[in-house]
């Protein structure tokens, strides 16, 4: 089987291996078409003043509430829209993630990136769909690792991914389930994912979550010192999510980064990649 790429090309950005760092950021949910483009401008007026690899991200449906009465999002159709006028209006590449084989071929017509859900990552039947449903249309997979996988057992959802047509895959770091309600990141994860050749994500805002009760928490003051511990260790990117207030965001807003704070911490975090990088050479 063949290696996967490393670097991995994204619309304008490359991820990877002596590469500047990616950094995925957004809204959880699409809670509006306002909000959304008002996110996504502030994150492309920083892309294009600092020079910073951005991805934009967002879900159209987060099928995996805690509650029947969380907010979910606007669907498929309404949610590709939006995304779509986002990518028009900014120019910068998009990342979505699915839940069902059926959404795979429209999310990829719209968005750069298809993420594969942690708790999914091991459906084969999703990532077949997610992967040849990128191929086709020059995109990119991204697969969270679930919280539940070893590292090393990642190399099987990578193998999938080639098999059903697409090399160009990212495997995401969002923190091990240790006990009830907490997660904990084991940075050894990121060398031994990139082992099998690909770039590695690491996840700051997800890995900060408290699962537990109606409603998920978090602790998005962490988010900080988790993302520079990563870097250090070598990730490729960071995925952030971000709004203007998360105190009213319509999910996860407890481990959202607010966004008038993001500048200061990817500052921060360019910096730590190029001493990584430095010891690495």
């Amino acid at each position: 089987m063949d290696v996967p790429n490393n670097p991995v090309s994204i619309g304008q950005w490359r991820c990877g291996q002596s590469e500047p760092l990616l950094f995925i950021a957004g809204p959880c949910v699409i809670e509006s078409e306002d909000l959304l483009m008002e996110v996504a401008k502030r994150l492309a007026d920083l892309s294009a003043s600092r020079g910073l690899q951005i991805v934009f991200k967002s879900s159209f449906d987060k099928a995996n509430r805690t509650s029947v009465d969380s907010f979910r999002g606007p669907g498929l159709q309404q949610g590709l829209e939006i995304l779509a006028k986002v990518r028009e209006v900014t120019g910068l590449p998009l990342l979505t993630d699915v839940h069902d084989p059926s959404q795979a071929e429209p999310a990829a017509a719209v968005c750069h990136v298809v993420q594969v859900p942690a708790f999914l990552a091991r459906q084969t039947d999703l990532v077949e769909a997610v992967a040849s449903a990128t191929a086709k249309h020059g995109g990119v997979v991204n697969v969270k690792k679930p919280q539940f996988v070893a590292p090393e057992d990642m190399i099987h959802v990578v193998k999938k991914c080639e098999a059903f047509g697409n090399p160009n895959v990212l495997l995401t770091e969002r923190g091990t389930m240790f006990g009830y309600g907490r997660l904990i990141n084991d940075f050894r994860c990121i060398p031994v994912m990139q082992g099998f050749g690909g770039p590695v994500i690491f996840d700051a805002t997800h890995s900060v979550q408290m699962p537990g009760g109606a409603t998920t928490g978090g602790r998005r003051e962490l988010v900080p010192f988790l993302s520079r511990a990563a870097v250090s260790c070598g990730c490729d990117g960071v995925f952030f999510e971000t709004h203007p207030n998360p105190d009213v965001a319509l999910s996860d807003g407890p481990n959202m980064v607010p966004l008038k704070e993001l500048p200061r911490l990817i500052e921060q975090l360019v910096t730590l990649r190029s001493l990584a990088l430095e010891f690495k050479s």
